[in-house]
Protein backbone atom coordinates (compact mmCIF):
# COMPACT_ATOMS: atom_id res chain seq x y z
CA UNK A 1 0.00 0.00 0.00
CA UNK A 2 1.04 3.74 -0.36
CA UNK A 3 1.78 5.73 2.08
CA UNK A 4 -1.79 7.55 1.19
CA UNK A 5 -3.38 4.60 2.15
CA UNK A 6 -1.64 3.86 5.54
CA UNK A 7 -2.29 7.39 6.26
CA UNK A 8 -6.07 7.15 5.82
CA UNK A 9 -6.60 3.64 7.28
CA UNK A 10 -4.90 5.00 10.78
CA UNK A 11 -7.01 8.33 10.36
CA UNK A 12 -9.88 6.13 9.97
CA UNK A 13 -9.21 4.16 13.07
CA UNK A 14 -8.44 7.19 15.37
CA UNK A 15 -11.62 8.26 14.45
CA UNK A 16 -13.85 5.40 15.03
CA UNK A 17 -11.18 4.82 18.52
CA UNK A 18 -12.82 8.57 19.48
CA UNK A 19 -16.12 7.73 18.69
CA UNK A 20 -16.51 4.92 20.76
CA UNK A 21 -14.09 5.45 23.76
CA UNK A 22 -14.82 9.26 24.28
CA UNK A 23 -17.63 11.27 24.76
CA UNK A 24 -16.52 13.56 22.51
CA UNK A 25 -19.69 14.74 20.10
CA UNK A 26 -19.34 13.18 16.81
CA UNK A 27 -19.39 16.60 14.07
CA UNK A 28 -16.44 17.76 16.40
CA UNK A 29 -14.96 14.07 15.43
CA UNK A 30 -15.55 14.49 12.11
CA UNK A 31 -14.64 17.74 11.17
CA UNK A 32 -10.73 16.80 12.64
CA UNK A 33 -10.55 13.99 10.83
CA UNK A 34 -11.58 15.76 7.91
CA UNK A 35 -9.27 18.95 8.84
CA UNK A 36 -6.04 15.93 8.88
CA UNK A 37 -7.04 14.60 5.27
CA UNK A 38 -7.20 18.10 4.10
CA UNK A 39 -3.88 18.99 5.95
CA UNK A 40 -2.43 15.78 4.71
CA UNK A 41 -3.39 15.97 1.28
CA UNK A 42 -4.79 12.80 1.22
CA UNK A 43 -7.37 14.27 -1.90
CA UNK A 44 -7.76 16.88 -3.27
CA UNK A 45 -9.48 19.47 -1.03
CA UNK A 46 -12.66 20.06 -3.41
CA UNK A 47 -13.44 16.37 -3.33
CA UNK A 48 -12.44 16.03 0.75
CA UNK A 49 -15.36 19.11 0.63
CA UNK A 50 -17.54 17.76 -1.85
CA UNK A 51 -20.08 16.14 1.10
CA UNK A 52 -21.29 20.41 1.76
CA UNK A 53 -22.87 20.46 -1.62
CA UNK A 54 -23.87 16.97 -1.88
CA UNK A 55 -27.76 16.61 -2.94
CA UNK A 56 -28.44 13.96 -0.42
CA UNK A 57 -27.02 16.09 2.49
CA UNK A 58 -28.76 19.05 1.34
CA UNK A 59 -31.57 17.03 0.56
CA UNK A 60 -31.71 15.73 4.64
CA UNK A 61 -31.75 19.44 5.63
CA UNK A 62 -34.97 20.33 3.50
CA UNK A 63 -36.53 17.67 4.83
CA UNK A 64 -36.09 18.41 8.32
CA UNK A 65 -38.28 21.77 7.76
CA UNK A 66 -40.74 19.34 5.58
CA UNK A 67 -40.99 17.46 8.12
CA UNK A 68 -41.39 20.61 11.01
CA UNK A 69 -44.39 21.57 8.92
CA UNK A 70 -45.88 18.02 9.17
CA UNK A 71 -45.42 18.11 12.71
CA UNK A 72 -46.15 21.81 13.65
CA UNK A 73 -49.40 21.71 12.08
CA UNK A 74 -50.03 18.42 13.39
CA UNK A 75 -51.06 16.42 10.56
CA UNK A 76 -48.34 13.55 11.22
CA UNK A 77 -49.25 13.76 14.82
CA UNK A 78 -53.11 12.82 13.59
CA UNK A 79 -52.09 10.37 11.25
CA UNK A 80 -49.48 8.54 13.93
CA UNK A 81 -52.89 8.63 16.50
CA UNK A 82 -54.92 7.00 13.85
CA UNK A 83 -52.27 4.23 12.98
CA UNK A 84 -50.57 3.52 16.18
CA UNK A 85 -52.56 4.76 19.18
CA UNK A 86 -51.34 4.60 22.07
CA UNK A 87 -48.88 1.18 22.39
CA UNK A 88 -48.92 -0.33 26.34
CA UNK A 89 -45.26 -1.79 25.39
CA UNK A 90 -42.10 -1.67 23.23
CA UNK A 91 -43.39 -5.05 21.14
CA UNK A 92 -46.41 -3.46 20.94
CA UNK A 93 -45.32 0.03 19.58
CA UNK A 94 -42.64 -1.41 17.18
CA UNK A 95 -45.71 -4.25 15.63
CA UNK A 96 -47.60 -1.21 14.64
CA UNK A 97 -44.55 1.22 13.77
CA UNK A 98 -41.62 -0.96 12.18
CA UNK A 99 -44.03 -3.04 9.21
CA UNK A 100 -45.13 -0.12 7.77
CA UNK A 101 -41.86 2.08 7.45
CA UNK A 102 -40.15 -0.95 5.81
CA UNK A 103 -43.65 -1.02 3.39
CA UNK A 104 -43.68 2.53 2.77
CA UNK A 105 -39.83 2.54 2.24
CA UNK A 106 -39.62 0.12 -0.43
CA UNK A 107 -41.25 2.79 -2.84
CA UNK A 108 -40.48 5.74 -1.61
CA UNK A 109 -37.34 7.62 -0.04
CA UNK A 110 -36.71 6.10 3.56
CA UNK A 111 -35.21 9.74 4.52
CA UNK A 112 -38.46 11.80 4.41
CA UNK A 113 -40.38 8.97 6.00
CA UNK A 114 -37.75 8.60 9.03
CA UNK A 115 -37.47 12.68 8.97
CA UNK A 116 -41.75 12.72 10.17
CA UNK A 117 -41.43 9.60 12.70
CA UNK A 118 -38.86 11.24 14.46
CA UNK A 119 -41.12 13.83 16.67
CA UNK A 120 -43.75 11.11 16.30
CA UNK A 121 -41.61 8.90 18.04
CA UNK A 122 -40.50 11.54 20.87
CA UNK A 123 -44.26 12.42 21.67
CA UNK A 124 -44.78 8.94 21.32
CA UNK A 125 -42.12 7.77 24.47
CA UNK A 126 -43.05 10.66 26.29
CA UNK A 127 -47.25 9.88 26.22
CA UNK A 128 -46.64 5.92 26.65
CA UNK A 129 -43.53 6.45 28.57
CA UNK A 130 -41.86 3.98 26.79
CA UNK A 131 -37.93 4.30 26.20
CA UNK A 132 -37.40 6.32 23.04
CA UNK A 133 -33.91 4.49 22.72
CA UNK A 134 -35.74 0.77 21.72
CA UNK A 135 -37.74 2.86 18.87
CA UNK A 136 -35.51 5.24 17.24
CA UNK A 137 -32.64 2.92 15.92
CA UNK A 138 -35.55 -0.08 15.18
CA UNK A 139 -36.82 2.68 12.82
CA UNK A 140 -33.72 3.40 10.83
CA UNK A 141 -33.06 -0.31 10.50
CA UNK A 142 -36.84 -1.29 9.02
CA UNK A 143 -36.17 1.67 6.73
CA UNK A 144 -33.03 0.29 5.69
CA UNK A 145 -34.17 -3.22 5.30
CA UNK A 146 -37.44 -1.77 3.06
CA UNK A 147 -35.78 -0.50 1.01
CA UNK A 148 -33.71 -3.22 -0.58
CA UNK A 149 -36.81 -4.73 -1.17
CA UNK A 150 -37.29 -3.23 -4.96
CA UNK A 151 -35.11 -1.34 -7.52
CA UNK A 152 -36.54 2.38 -6.33
CA UNK A 153 -36.35 1.48 -2.95
CA UNK A 154 -33.04 2.88 -2.65
CA UNK A 155 -31.06 5.13 -4.54
CA UNK A 156 -27.89 2.34 -3.79
CA UNK A 157 -30.45 -0.03 -6.28
CA UNK A 158 -30.79 2.38 -9.24
CA UNK A 159 -27.08 3.26 -8.97
CA UNK A 160 -26.62 -0.91 -9.38
CA UNK A 161 -29.25 -1.43 -11.79
CA UNK A 162 -27.84 1.79 -13.88
CA UNK A 163 -24.29 -0.10 -14.08
CA UNK A 164 -26.01 -3.44 -15.34
CA UNK A 165 -27.44 -1.71 -17.86
CA UNK A 166 -24.29 0.06 -18.89
CA UNK A 167 -21.90 -3.60 -18.54
CA UNK A 168 -25.09 -4.93 -21.28
CA UNK A 169 -23.84 -2.47 -23.21
CA UNK A 170 -20.65 -2.80 -23.83
CA UNK A 171 -21.49 -6.35 -25.03
CA UNK A 172 -19.05 -8.06 -23.25
CA UNK A 173 -19.22 -11.87 -23.80
CA UNK A 174 -17.82 -13.16 -21.19
CA UNK A 175 -20.64 -12.37 -18.96
CA UNK A 176 -23.17 -15.19 -19.22
CA UNK A 177 -26.72 -14.58 -17.85
CA UNK A 178 -26.27 -11.20 -17.23
CA UNK A 179 -30.11 -8.89 -18.25
CA UNK A 180 -31.40 -6.24 -16.97
CA UNK A 181 -32.74 -6.13 -13.18
CA UNK A 182 -36.62 -5.78 -12.92
CA UNK A 183 -38.57 -3.32 -10.64
CA UNK A 184 -39.46 -6.48 -7.88
CA UNK A 185 -35.93 -8.56 -8.76
CA UNK A 186 -34.84 -7.87 -5.00
CA UNK A 187 -38.18 -8.77 -3.49
CA UNK A 188 -37.68 -12.36 -3.77
CA UNK A 189 -34.08 -11.96 -1.14
CA UNK A 190 -35.00 -8.72 0.12
CA UNK A 191 -38.86 -9.74 1.52
CA UNK A 192 -37.39 -12.69 3.69
CA UNK A 193 -35.03 -10.73 4.68
CA UNK A 194 -36.81 -7.87 5.69
CA UNK A 195 -39.54 -9.70 7.40
CA UNK A 196 -37.02 -11.87 9.44
CA UNK A 197 -35.01 -8.80 10.37
CA UNK A 198 -38.15 -6.95 11.69
CA UNK A 199 -38.73 -10.18 13.82
CA UNK A 200 -35.50 -9.74 15.01
CA UNK A 201 -36.20 -6.27 16.87
CA UNK A 202 -39.09 -6.79 17.96
CA UNK A 203 -38.31 -10.43 19.57
CA UNK A 204 -34.65 -9.31 20.90
CA UNK A 205 -33.92 -6.23 19.70
CA UNK A 206 -34.73 -4.62 22.79
CA UNK A 207 -31.98 -6.55 24.98
CA UNK A 208 -29.53 -5.01 22.75
CA UNK A 209 -31.09 -1.20 23.33
CA UNK A 210 -31.54 -1.60 26.79
CA UNK A 211 -32.45 1.77 28.44
CA UNK A 212 -30.08 3.73 30.71
CA UNK A 213 -31.30 5.46 34.10
CA UNK A 214 -31.44 9.21 33.09
CA UNK A 215 -28.05 10.45 34.95
CA UNK A 216 -29.26 14.04 34.73
CA UNK A 217 -29.56 15.80 38.41
CA UNK A 218 -33.19 15.64 39.24
CA UNK A 219 -34.26 18.68 41.07
CA UNK A 220 -35.63 17.87 44.63
CA UNK A 221 -37.48 20.50 45.20
CA UNK A 222 -38.82 21.49 41.68
CA UNK A 223 -41.85 23.97 41.41
CA UNK A 224 -45.26 22.13 41.36
CA UNK A 225 -48.43 24.00 39.80
CA UNK A 226 -51.71 23.65 39.79
CA UNK A 227 -52.82 23.80 36.12
CA UNK A 228 -56.46 24.20 34.92
CA UNK A 229 -57.60 23.11 31.06
CA UNK A 230 -60.59 22.39 29.28
CA UNK A 231 -61.39 19.45 27.00
CA UNK A 232 -61.81 21.07 24.03
CA UNK A 233 -65.11 20.58 21.74
CA UNK A 234 -64.30 18.08 18.73
CA UNK A 235 -60.61 17.13 19.98
CA UNK A 236 -59.06 13.80 19.45
CA UNK A 237 -59.35 13.28 23.62
CA UNK A 238 -63.39 13.51 23.78
CA UNK A 239 -65.07 10.05 24.66
CA UNK A 240 -61.59 8.68 25.43
CA UNK A 241 -60.22 7.95 28.82
CA UNK A 242 -57.01 10.29 29.81
CA UNK A 243 -55.36 6.38 30.07
CA UNK A 244 -56.09 5.87 26.55
CA UNK A 245 -54.98 9.40 25.16
CA UNK A 246 -51.89 9.20 27.14
CA UNK A 247 -52.18 12.46 28.82
CA UNK A 248 -51.41 12.62 31.92
CA UNK A 249 -49.42 9.50 32.12
CA UNK A 250 -45.63 10.46 33.31
CA UNK A 251 -44.51 10.72 36.72
CA UNK A 252 -44.36 14.61 37.32
CA UNK A 253 -47.98 14.81 36.59
CA UNK A 254 -51.06 13.91 38.48
CA UNK A 255 -54.62 14.32 37.67
CA UNK A 256 -56.65 15.86 40.59
CA UNK A 257 -60.06 16.02 39.76
CA UNK A 258 -62.38 16.72 36.95
CA UNK A 259 -65.39 18.91 36.72
CA UNK A 260 -68.09 18.56 34.65
CA UNK A 261 -70.92 20.54 34.81
CA UNK A 262 -71.32 21.09 38.95
CA UNK A 263 -70.06 17.84 39.53
CA UNK A 264 -66.73 17.07 40.96
CA UNK A 265 -64.99 13.92 40.05
CA UNK A 266 -61.79 12.29 42.19
CA UNK A 267 -62.43 8.26 41.73
CA UNK A 268 -60.79 6.94 38.72
CA UNK A 269 -60.01 9.57 37.25
CA UNK A 270 -57.80 7.75 34.23
CA UNK A 271 -60.17 5.77 33.23
CA UNK A 272 -63.26 8.44 33.03
CA UNK A 273 -64.43 9.23 29.83
CA UNK A 274 -63.72 12.40 29.01
CA UNK A 275 -66.58 14.89 27.73
CA UNK A 276 -66.17 18.44 25.65
CA UNK A 277 -66.38 20.97 28.41
CA UNK A 278 -64.70 19.07 30.91
CA UNK A 279 -62.53 20.75 33.24
CA UNK A 280 -59.40 18.95 34.51
CA UNK A 281 -57.15 19.94 37.09
CA UNK A 282 -53.55 18.93 37.48
CA UNK A 283 -50.71 18.69 40.08
CA UNK A 284 -47.47 18.84 37.75
CA UNK A 285 -44.23 20.47 37.15
CA UNK A 286 -43.00 22.99 34.68
CA UNK A 287 -42.52 20.71 32.00
CA UNK A 288 -45.48 18.54 32.40
CA UNK A 289 -47.56 21.28 32.57
CA UNK A 290 -46.20 22.58 29.24
CA UNK A 291 -46.61 19.41 27.94
CA UNK A 292 -50.08 19.11 28.77
CA UNK A 293 -50.91 23.09 26.99
CA UNK A 294 -49.08 21.45 23.67
CA UNK A 295 -51.93 19.06 23.71
CA UNK A 296 -54.32 20.93 21.39
CA UNK A 297 -56.92 18.89 22.77
CA UNK A 298 -56.46 21.09 25.80
CA UNK A 299 -57.01 24.97 26.04
CA UNK A 300 -56.66 26.85 29.74
CA UNK A 301 -59.50 27.52 31.62
CA UNK A 302 -59.25 31.11 33.03
CA UNK A 303 -58.75 33.75 30.32
CA UNK A 304 -58.25 37.17 31.40
CA UNK A 305 -60.30 39.35 28.49
CA UNK A 306 -60.67 37.44 25.04
CA UNK A 307 -57.61 36.65 23.14
CA UNK A 308 -58.28 37.75 19.45
CA UNK A 309 -55.00 36.24 18.22
CA UNK A 310 -54.73 32.81 16.57
CA UNK A 311 -53.20 30.24 19.62
CA UNK A 312 -50.68 28.88 17.19
CA UNK A 313 -49.45 32.22 17.57
CA UNK A 314 -48.81 32.11 21.41
CA UNK A 315 -46.07 31.63 24.16
CA UNK A 316 -45.66 30.47 27.35
CA UNK A 317 -44.28 33.10 30.14
CA UNK A 318 -43.58 32.18 33.68
CA UNK A 319 -44.12 35.61 35.71
CA UNK A 320 -44.61 36.16 39.47
CA UNK A 321 -46.64 38.54 40.94
CA UNK A 322 -44.92 41.88 42.10
CA UNK A 323 -46.32 43.42 45.51
CA UNK A 324 -47.33 46.44 43.95
CA UNK A 325 -49.60 43.89 40.94
CA UNK A 326 -53.42 45.09 41.27
CA UNK A 327 -54.25 41.77 41.42
CA UNK A 328 -52.91 41.07 44.99
CA UNK A 329 -55.57 40.17 47.14
CA UNK A 330 -58.08 39.33 44.45
CA UNK A 331 -59.30 36.46 42.69
CA UNK A 332 -58.89 35.50 38.98
CA UNK A 333 -62.73 36.17 38.07
CA UNK A 334 -62.61 39.59 40.19
CA UNK A 335 -59.55 40.69 38.08
CA UNK A 336 -60.63 44.26 36.03
CA UNK A 337 -61.92 42.87 32.25
CA UNK A 338 -61.19 45.46 30.27
CA UNK A 339 -60.70 45.17 26.34
CA UNK A 340 -57.77 47.55 25.83
CA UNK A 341 -55.72 45.84 28.38
CA UNK A 342 -53.60 42.80 28.37
CA UNK A 343 -54.78 39.91 26.87
CA UNK A 344 -53.46 36.12 28.95
CA UNK A 345 -54.54 32.88 29.80
CA UNK A 346 -53.94 31.85 33.25
CA UNK A 347 -52.09 28.14 32.52
CA UNK A 348 -50.65 27.39 36.09
CA UNK A 349 -50.15 28.72 39.82
CA UNK A 350 -47.81 27.94 42.15
CA UNK A 351 -47.00 28.93 46.04
CA UNK A 352 -44.15 28.71 47.85
CA UNK A 353 -43.33 26.09 45.46
CA UNK A 354 -46.44 23.86 45.86
CA UNK A 355 -49.45 23.72 43.54
CA UNK A 356 -52.40 25.47 45.24
CA UNK A 357 -55.32 23.73 47.16
CA UNK A 358 -58.65 24.06 45.41
CA UNK A 359 -59.85 25.34 42.08
CA UNK A 360 -57.71 28.26 40.72
CA UNK A 361 -61.00 30.59 40.40
CA UNK A 362 -61.33 30.25 44.09
CA UNK A 363 -57.76 31.49 44.93
CA UNK A 364 -57.03 34.67 46.33
CA UNK A 365 -53.45 36.03 44.70
CA UNK A 366 -50.46 37.10 46.81
CA UNK A 367 -47.70 38.87 46.18
CA UNK A 368 -45.02 36.49 45.35
CA UNK A 369 -47.01 33.64 43.78
CA UNK A 370 -45.65 32.03 40.61
CA UNK A 371 -47.65 31.82 37.80
CA UNK A 372 -47.34 30.65 34.16
CA UNK A 373 -49.27 32.19 31.34
CA UNK A 374 -50.38 32.08 27.83
CA UNK A 375 -49.84 35.27 25.77
CA UNK A 376 -49.56 36.41 22.95
CA UNK A 377 -46.54 39.35 21.12
CA UNK A 378 -48.31 41.82 22.59
CA UNK A 379 -47.97 41.04 25.97
CA UNK A 380 -44.39 41.70 26.01
CA UNK A 381 -44.62 45.22 23.85
CA UNK A 382 -47.92 46.71 25.37
CA UNK A 383 -48.38 45.64 28.74
CA UNK A 384 -47.13 47.19 31.95
CA UNK A 385 -45.85 43.61 32.88
CA UNK A 386 -43.32 45.35 35.19
CA UNK A 387 -46.00 46.97 37.30
CA UNK A 388 -47.75 43.29 37.79
CA UNK A 389 -45.22 40.98 37.94
CA UNK A 390 -41.42 41.44 39.49
CA UNK A 391 -39.86 38.56 37.10
CA UNK A 392 -41.10 37.47 33.43
CA UNK A 393 -39.22 34.43 31.62
CA UNK A 394 -40.26 33.29 28.36
CA UNK A 395 -40.35 29.16 28.11
CA UNK A 396 -38.55 28.81 24.94
CA UNK A 397 -38.73 25.98 22.42
CA UNK A 398 -42.76 25.35 23.30
CA UNK A 399 -45.23 25.83 20.48
CA UNK A 400 -48.75 25.09 19.35
CA UNK A 401 -49.49 22.79 16.76
CA UNK A 402 -51.45 24.86 14.10
CA UNK A 403 -54.19 22.44 13.25
CA UNK A 404 -56.07 24.43 10.76
CA UNK A 405 -53.59 23.86 8.00
CA UNK A 406 -52.97 20.02 8.79
CA UNK A 407 -55.01 19.03 5.26
CA UNK A 408 -52.26 21.67 3.25
CA UNK A 409 -49.51 20.00 5.38
CA UNK A 410 -50.27 16.82 4.43
CA UNK A 411 -51.18 17.01 0.55
CA UNK A 412 -47.64 19.03 -0.13
CA UNK A 413 -46.07 16.31 1.10
CA UNK A 414 -47.38 13.91 -0.41
CA UNK A 415 -47.47 15.90 -4.03
CA UNK A 416 -43.88 15.76 -3.04
CA UNK A 417 -43.50 12.20 -2.58
CA UNK A 418 -45.32 11.39 -5.65
CA UNK A 419 -43.64 13.57 -7.97
CA UNK A 420 -40.63 11.87 -6.83
CA UNK A 421 -41.85 8.58 -6.97
CA UNK A 422 -43.34 9.47 -10.82
CA UNK A 423 -39.69 10.41 -11.65
CA UNK A 424 -40.66 13.67 -12.43
CA UNK A 425 -37.82 15.28 -10.06
CA UNK A 426 -35.31 14.72 -7.23
CA UNK A 427 -36.07 14.17 -3.74
CA UNK A 428 -33.81 17.84 -3.02
CA UNK A 429 -35.87 19.62 -5.98
CA UNK A 430 -38.87 18.09 -4.70
CA UNK A 431 -38.28 18.97 -1.36
CA UNK A 432 -37.07 22.46 -1.68
CA UNK A 433 -40.53 23.19 -3.52
CA UNK A 434 -42.57 21.54 -0.49
CA UNK A 435 -40.64 23.65 1.91
CA UNK A 436 -41.60 26.59 0.07
CA UNK A 437 -45.02 25.59 0.05
CA UNK A 438 -45.02 25.35 3.50
CA UNK A 439 -43.52 28.69 4.29
CA UNK A 440 -46.12 30.14 1.85
CA UNK A 441 -49.19 28.38 3.39
CA UNK A 442 -48.27 29.28 6.66
CA UNK A 443 -47.92 25.62 7.86
CA UNK A 444 -44.18 26.78 8.94
CA UNK A 445 -42.81 29.59 10.06
CA UNK A 446 -38.76 31.02 9.09
CA UNK A 447 -38.03 30.57 12.39
CA UNK A 448 -39.51 27.17 13.56
CA UNK A 449 -37.96 25.61 9.53
CA UNK A 450 -34.36 27.33 10.66
CA UNK A 451 -34.55 25.89 14.15
CA UNK A 452 -35.90 22.12 12.96
CA UNK A 453 -32.41 21.92 11.30
CA UNK A 454 -30.04 19.28 12.78
CA UNK A 455 -27.34 20.93 12.19
CA UNK A 456 -24.41 18.37 13.94
CA UNK A 457 -26.33 15.56 11.72
CA UNK A 458 -25.30 17.39 7.92
CA UNK A 459 -21.88 18.54 9.30
CA UNK A 460 -21.51 14.70 10.00
CA UNK A 461 -23.19 13.78 6.68
CA UNK A 462 -20.96 16.09 4.86
CA UNK A 463 -17.46 14.96 6.54
CA UNK A 464 -18.01 11.53 5.87
CA UNK A 465 -19.04 11.96 2.51
CA UNK A 466 -15.67 13.87 2.11
CA UNK A 467 -13.56 11.46 3.53
CA UNK A 468 -15.05 8.58 1.27
CA UNK A 469 -12.74 10.66 -1.24
CA UNK A 470 -9.55 10.07 1.53
CA UNK A 471 -10.60 6.32 0.99
CA UNK A 472 -10.52 6.09 -2.78
CA UNK A 473 -7.82 8.97 -3.62
CA UNK A 474 -5.50 7.32 -1.20
CA UNK A 475 -5.55 3.24 -3.06
CA UNK A 476 -7.18 2.06 0.35
CA UNK A 477 -10.25 1.07 -1.34
CA UNK A 478 -8.39 -0.66 -3.95
CA UNK A 479 -6.31 -2.46 -1.74
CA UNK A 480 -9.57 -3.78 0.14
CA UNK A 481 -10.99 -4.77 -3.64
CA UNK A 482 -7.87 -7.06 -4.52
CA UNK A 483 -7.88 -8.58 -0.92
CA UNK A 484 -11.53 -9.40 -1.22
CA UNK A 485 -10.91 -11.14 -5.33
CA UNK A 486 -8.38 -13.02 -3.99
CA UNK A 487 -10.10 -14.75 -1.45
CA UNK A 488 -13.11 -15.34 -3.32
CA UNK A 489 -11.10 -18.34 -5.16
CA UNK A 490 -12.93 -20.70 -7.93
CA UNK A 491 -16.19 -21.39 -5.56
CA UNK A 492 -19.39 -19.22 -6.55
CA UNK A 493 -20.79 -19.42 -3.22
CA UNK A 494 -17.62 -18.38 -1.61
CA UNK A 495 -16.85 -15.78 -4.33
CA UNK A 496 -20.75 -14.33 -3.40
CA UNK A 497 -19.79 -14.32 0.70
CA UNK A 498 -16.56 -12.91 0.06
CA UNK A 499 -18.32 -9.94 -1.68
CA UNK A 500 -20.99 -9.69 0.68
CA UNK A 501 -18.80 -9.06 3.25
CA UNK A 502 -16.49 -6.74 1.63
CA UNK A 503 -19.06 -4.48 0.02
CA UNK A 504 -20.85 -4.57 3.66
CA UNK A 505 -17.72 -3.63 5.35
CA UNK A 506 -16.87 -0.76 2.51
CA UNK A 507 -20.37 0.50 3.04
CA UNK A 508 -20.52 0.65 6.73
CA UNK A 509 -17.02 2.77 6.31
CA UNK A 510 -17.79 5.20 3.37
CA UNK A 511 -21.20 5.47 1.98
CA UNK A 512 -23.32 3.03 0.36
CA UNK A 513 -23.55 4.13 -3.20
CA UNK A 514 -19.54 4.83 -3.28
CA UNK A 515 -19.53 0.86 -1.85
CA UNK A 516 -21.56 -0.23 -4.86
CA UNK A 517 -19.29 1.23 -7.14
CA UNK A 518 -16.25 0.14 -5.82
CA UNK A 519 -17.07 -3.13 -5.60
CA UNK A 520 -19.47 -3.32 -8.36
CA UNK A 521 -16.51 -4.03 -10.89
CA UNK A 522 -15.14 -6.99 -8.84
CA UNK A 523 -18.17 -8.53 -8.74
CA UNK A 524 -18.44 -8.25 -12.33
CA UNK A 525 -15.13 -9.68 -12.98
CA UNK A 526 -15.33 -12.51 -10.48
CA UNK A 527 -18.59 -13.68 -12.31
CA UNK A 528 -16.46 -13.06 -15.50
CA UNK A 529 -13.88 -15.36 -13.92
CA UNK A 530 -16.31 -18.30 -12.82
CA UNK A 531 -18.35 -18.39 -16.05
CA UNK A 532 -21.93 -18.15 -14.00
CA UNK A 533 -24.66 -15.52 -14.22
CA UNK A 534 -23.72 -12.26 -12.94
CA UNK A 535 -27.76 -12.01 -11.32
CA UNK A 536 -26.96 -13.45 -8.08
CA UNK A 537 -24.13 -10.95 -7.86
CA UNK A 538 -25.91 -7.76 -8.28
CA UNK A 539 -28.83 -8.98 -5.95
CA UNK A 540 -26.22 -9.42 -3.52
CA UNK A 541 -24.63 -6.15 -4.09
CA UNK A 542 -27.66 -4.39 -3.60
CA UNK A 543 -28.44 -5.78 -0.43
CA UNK A 544 -25.50 -5.49 1.21
CA UNK A 545 -24.46 -2.10 0.10
CA UNK A 546 -27.88 -1.01 2.14
CA UNK A 547 -26.44 -3.90 4.71
CA UNK A 548 -25.38 -0.33 6.64
CA UNK A 549 -26.22 -0.91 10.30
CA UNK A 550 -22.81 -1.50 12.23
CA UNK A 551 -21.86 2.25 12.02
CA UNK A 552 -24.08 5.13 12.85
CA UNK A 553 -21.98 6.84 9.50
CA UNK A 554 -22.87 4.11 7.10
CA UNK A 555 -26.58 5.32 6.21
CA UNK A 556 -28.67 9.10 6.62
CA UNK A 557 -31.00 7.45 8.47
CA UNK A 558 -28.70 6.14 11.18
CA UNK A 559 -27.69 9.53 11.57
CA UNK A 560 -30.40 11.03 11.87
CA UNK A 561 -31.90 8.90 14.94
CA UNK A 562 -28.26 9.13 16.73
CA UNK A 563 -28.83 12.33 18.07
CA UNK A 564 -32.46 11.88 19.29
CA UNK A 565 -31.72 8.59 20.48
CA UNK A 566 -28.93 9.27 22.48
CA UNK A 567 -27.21 6.20 21.60
CA UNK A 568 -23.10 5.43 21.87
CA UNK A 569 -21.25 4.42 18.68
CA UNK A 570 -21.40 0.60 20.80
CA UNK A 571 -24.80 0.46 20.78
CA UNK A 572 -25.24 0.75 17.03
CA UNK A 573 -22.31 -2.11 16.91
CA UNK A 574 -23.30 -4.48 19.14
CA UNK A 575 -27.21 -4.88 17.12
CA UNK A 576 -25.94 -4.24 14.16
CA UNK A 577 -23.11 -6.88 14.14
CA UNK A 578 -25.96 -9.13 15.14
CA UNK A 579 -28.62 -7.61 12.16
CA UNK A 580 -25.67 -8.08 9.72
CA UNK A 581 -25.23 -12.05 10.07
CA UNK A 582 -28.79 -12.17 9.99
CA UNK A 583 -28.81 -10.41 6.62
CA UNK A 584 -25.42 -12.12 5.73
CA UNK A 585 -26.47 -15.62 5.87
CA UNK A 586 -30.08 -15.14 4.49
CA UNK A 587 -28.85 -13.40 1.19
CA UNK A 588 -26.34 -15.68 0.66
CA UNK A 589 -28.57 -19.09 1.14
CA UNK A 590 -31.20 -17.64 -0.71
CA UNK A 591 -29.76 -15.48 -3.30
CA UNK A 592 -28.56 -18.93 -5.34
CA UNK A 593 -31.74 -20.84 -4.85
CA UNK A 594 -33.79 -18.03 -6.27
CA UNK A 595 -31.49 -16.70 -9.15
CA UNK A 596 -28.95 -19.94 -9.77
CA UNK A 597 -25.60 -19.41 -10.62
Amino acid sequence: MTIAAYLTLALLLVLFVLLVKTKIPAPAVFVGALTIALTMKLAPAHELLKGFSNQGMLTVAVLFMVAAGMYATGAITMIMDKLIGLPKSIAGAQVKILPPIALGSAFLNNTPLVAMMIPVIRDLSRASRLPAKQLYLPLSFASILGGMCTIIGTSTNLVIAGLVIDAIAKGDPALPGIRPLKMFDPALVGIPIAVTGIAFMILVGRFFLADQEDDKTVDAVMRRYTAEFEVREGSRIVDRTLKNTGIASGDNVEVLYIRRADTILTNDLMHERLEAGDLLSFSADVHAMTELWRTNALVPHLTLNPMETERHTHHLVKAVVSRQSTAVGKKIPDLPRDVNACQYKFVALSRDGQPLAGPLEEVTIEAGDNAVLEVNDDFFYECQIEHDFALTKALEGFHLQRTDRAVEASLITLAMIGVVAMGWMSMLNASLLASGAMLLTGCLNLRTAARSIDWGTLVVIACAIGLESAVTRSGLAEQIAGLLTAMGGDNPHLALAVIFVGCSFMTNVITNNAAAAFMFPIALSTAGQLGVSFVPFAITLMVSASCAFITPTGYQTNLMVWGPGEYKFTDFVKIGTVMTLIVAALTIFLTPLIYPF
